[in-house]
Parts: C-alpha cells; sequence; structure tokens
C-alpha cells in the first residue's frame, strides 16, 4: 500500500516550510493547514509555499551559474521556468526578480508573462502550431526567442518580422531521437511524434540554413527536448552531444550558432517509494560536462547553454487540499475489504493519474494519523468510474467526513490542466508565507463558469 512520509521523513516531497504541529494539524508557511486558519471555505484548493518555490528557483539559477562559469572555460547559462507547469502573475514576478526567464507555449501563457512585467527578452515561445495572433504578439513584443517547430513557420514568421521592421529570433527545436520520460506521451524527442524537426532525416538542418537565408528572422540557436519526469539524466548527455554535433556543422558552412538549449523534464518524487529527483547541482554539473568533453572534441567554441525546468521548481512546493465528503467500504473481488474516500474534486483538478497512471501520496491534514491504517481509495466526485486520484493509500482506518486530505507534490500541472468537466470549479491557488495567505489565483466561482453561457449571462 501506498504510504505517505511525513514532512521530516521525506522533506523532498513537501514545501520547505512544512511542519506538523504540536496539535497535529500540517503547518505551510506558519499557517496551520485548517479551513479557518486558512479563511477560506472548505473545498480544493492548490496551497503553494512560496519561499520554496523563490528557493528551489534561486538554487536552479546558481547551480547553472556555477557550472557554467567562465572560469570553468564555460560561456555562460540561462534559466527559463517552463511556464505551462503553471503560471500566474504573482509567479512571473517571483521567478523573474530571482533572475529566471519565462517559457510559454500558448497565446494566454505568452500573454500573462507580458502583462505580468516580465522582460520581453528573457521570454520565449514554444509550439508546434502556433497561431497567427501569438506569432504577431511575440514579434511586436521583441521576445527573445521563438522555437520553431516546422518549416513554413520560418516564413510566416519572417513576414511578420518585416512588417514590423524587425528581426525575429529564431531557435531550431531538434528531434534528436533520444526517447525519455516516465510516459510515452511526454517523452517527445523519438521521431514519431508531433515536436520539433528530425535530425536524422536532416530537416533540423535545412530548418537553420533556410533561417539563415531569410530576411527578417535570425538564427540564435539549438532546442531539444527530450521528454518529461526523467530521472535518469544519461538522455540529456546523450542528446546534447547530437545537437552539438549539429552546430559544429552548421559552424562549419558558416552559420552561427550561439545558444543551445537542452530542454528540461527533470523529475521529481511522488510517493515514499520513488527515488528523489536529480538535484539542481547534479543536472547542472552533469550538463557543463558534457558541453565542455563535446565542445572540446568537436573543436568548437563552448555555446551558451540554456534549460527549461518547470515541474522541478514547482511540484514539490504545492500541496493540494481536500475535505473529505464520504466514506464506505467495499468488498473486492478477492475479498479484501477496501475503504472509498470520496472528496471534493478529482479528475477536473488533478488530471494526471488517469491521463499518466501517475501516482501520489496522501495523509491527513487537520489531525495526526494515528492508530490503525486500512487499504484506502481516494476518489473524486465526477461521474466516471475512472476518477481515481490515488488507487491503494494507507490511512487512519477513522477518517471522517469533515477531515482533510492533503496530498504533496501537486504544483505540476494539476491546476494548469485542471477542467470544469461536470460544471466542477477549478481550485484556486493559495500561496503561504510567514503566517499569512493570499490567493494568486482565487478559486472558480459560479457567476465565472457561466459568465460564457448567453442565456445566463444575460438574465
Amino acid at each position: 500500500m501506498n504510504a505517505c512520509p511525513e514532512p521530516h521523513e521525506r522533506p523532498d516531497l513537501w514545501p520547505t516550510t512544512t511542519r506538523r504541529g504540536a496539535d497535529g494539524v500540517l503547518q505551510i508557511g506558519a499557517v496551520p493547514l485548517s479551513w479557518d486558519r486558512l479563511g477560506i471555505e472548505p473545498g480544493p484548493v492548490v496551497i503553494a509555499d512560496s519561499a520554496a518555490i523563490a528557493g528551489r528557483a534561486a538554487v536552479w539559477q546558481m547551480a547553472m551559474d556555477e557550472a557554467f562559469w567562465d572560469g570553468y572555460g564555460m560561456n555562460g547559462a540561462r534559466v527559463y521556468y517552463a511556464g505551462k507547469a503553471l503560471l500566474c502573475a504573482a509567479l512571473v514576478k517571483e521567478l523573474t526578480a530571482i533572475g529566471l526567464g519565462i517559457d510559454t507555449a500558448s497565446l494566454g501563457e505568452l500573454t500573462l508573462a507580458l502583462r505580468a512585467g516580465a522582460n520581453p527578452a528573457g521570454v520565449g515561445l514554444h509550439g508546434n502550431a502556433k497561431t497567427d495572433a501569438e506569432l504577431e504578439l511575440a514579434v511586436s513584443a521583441g521576445i527573445g526567442r521563438i522555437i520553431i517547430d516546422s518549416l513554413p513557420e520560418i516564413d510566416r514568421i519572417a513576414a511578420i518580422a518585416r512588417a514590423h521592421n524587425t528581426s525575429a529570433p529564431l531557435m531550431v527545436r531538434v528531434t534528436t531521437g533520444v526517447h525519455a520520460g516516465g510516459h510515452d506521451f511526454i517523452a517527445t524527442a523519438h521521431e514519431d511524434q508531433k515536436f520539433g524537426l528530425s535530425l536524422a532525416t536532416g530537416v533540423a538542418r535545412a530548418a537553420a540554413e533556410k533561417i539563415a537565408a531569410t530576411p527578417g528572422v535570425h538564427l540564435i540557436g539549438l532546442h531539444s527536448h527530450i521528454g518529461s519526469q526523467i530521472m535518469d539524466l544519461a538522455g540529456f548527455e546523450v542528446a546534447a552531444r547530437a545537437l552539438l554535433t549539429l552546430r559544429r556543422d552548421l559552424i562549419a558552412a558558416g552559420i552561427s550558432v550561439d545558444e543551445v538549449d537542452l530542454g528540461g523534464g527533470y523529475g521529481v518524487a511522488y510517493t515514499g517509494v520513488d527515488a528523489p529527483g536529480p538535484s539542481q547541482k547534479l543536472v547542472a554539473d552533469t550538463l557543463a560536462a558534457v558541453v565542455r568533453t563535446a565542445c572540446a572534441e568537436l573543436d568548437t567554441p563552448v555555446p551558451v547553454v540554456s534549460i527549461e525546468p518547470g515541474r522541478s521548481i514547482i511540484a514539490p512546493t504545492c500541496v493540494s487540499l481536500y475535505p473529505v465528503i464520504a466514506t464506505k467500504d467495499v468488498t473486492t473481488e478477492s475479498g479484501q475489504i477496501r475503504r472509498y474516500i470520496a472528496v471534493d474534486g478529482g479528475m477536473s483538478d488533478n488530471i494526471r493519474p488517469v491521463l499518466y497512471n501517475a501516482s501520489y501520496s496522501a495523509t491527513l491534514a487537520n489531525r495526526l494519523p494515528g492508530g490503525a491504517t486500512v487499504s484506502s481509495r481516494i476518489v473524486g466526485k465526477h461521474c466516471e468510474s475512472g476518477d481515481i486520484l490515488i488507487p491503494d493509500a494507507e490511512l487512519p482506518s477513522d477518517i471522517t467526513p469533515g477531515d482533510i486530505i492533503a496530498i504533496p507534490v501537486t504544483g505540476a500541472y494539476g491546476r494548469a490542466m485542471a477542467s470544469n468537466y461536470n460544471m466542477a470549479l477549478r481550485p484556486g491557488v493559495l500561496a503561504l508565507a510567514d503566517g499569512a495567505a493570499s490567493w494568486w489565483l482565487r478559486p472558480e466561482t459560479l457567476a465565472d463558469l457561466f459568465a460564457l453561457d448567453t442565456q445566463l449571462s444575460e438574465t
């Protein structure tokens, strides 16, 4: 059974400031995780430890700065936060103040980053199907990089840039053939998938050559992203060498390539049986070593290196809280008694267990777990038999309606992928620090939900 370690047992699973008070109530940012102390109504909510977020981001930046310091024969590094994991204005302000750039992948993400005050030079735009509106905003705002994903995209961007009397900075997303990640759907560098341009067939090189020859655009670098939730860094080493070899060939052809982006996807632990994910220092040192060695072997200058961590910054710094609504015992086919714990929430605020078979663990937030435990299944409220947050959790047998379930490591992709299925309301993100709480994203209301229904919004 899946037992959830306490914060002192596995601190990598919990926000930095998580403690269990003398009364047994979990605390984050010195705020007890009870509805009255949080000052909110019972309901699904994502709790963010703002100090932990700033701390993890700063460690990423420091690790990369040190590993790629010119004193070690390097040429500098840049960290871009992958906004798809979770994005809001407060987060943009927090991370850019530390020095991180913001990576976006839609008109909404790009607009939010710019409106939140991110320096356009530190903003990037991804996407395999960028709309004219996305490209128009990217070019007109002067963002620092657009990562192209197809050959026709080059001409589209060039036409927009020429209309603005400027030249757009482009990177080529290269599929290196390295397949890595926790699930086939999130392994993104093998050939038969929608992202990037093939290294093996020469399309990636053709894209770089086309950019170099097209007025209105200029090549600033090559980009690789091999997948998500990666625990073994060997794939990054192989992909980096492939990218740097292509760079060598382009330089030999007279095409300057100043930057190489090695993507993100660095994994984190989700449960007590998972090994800890690779540390920021390990990632930085590993990437620096392979870049330094490969460039020496290829007889090319060391490029600026950028990376795009998202999950590894935001996932372990957030916890989801759910009120228990109902419990019941069910006899399985093998004769085992399983306790079903139904919560307010479910697949609408965390689709990852259904989509990726992702594993989580849970504990009681409002009191100290104790006494006998029972095999439990935490399920949501949606009209789907597959609406299961945790299929097998070891939880106290006396859990009752009114208790609060805490599920850690939910900062990445839970709120970002939330939906209104069954007309559920998407949860808010409540930031805690120094004994105070503030909404980064307020909870959705019925008024928000019905605002798009023309028959209801007119009345």
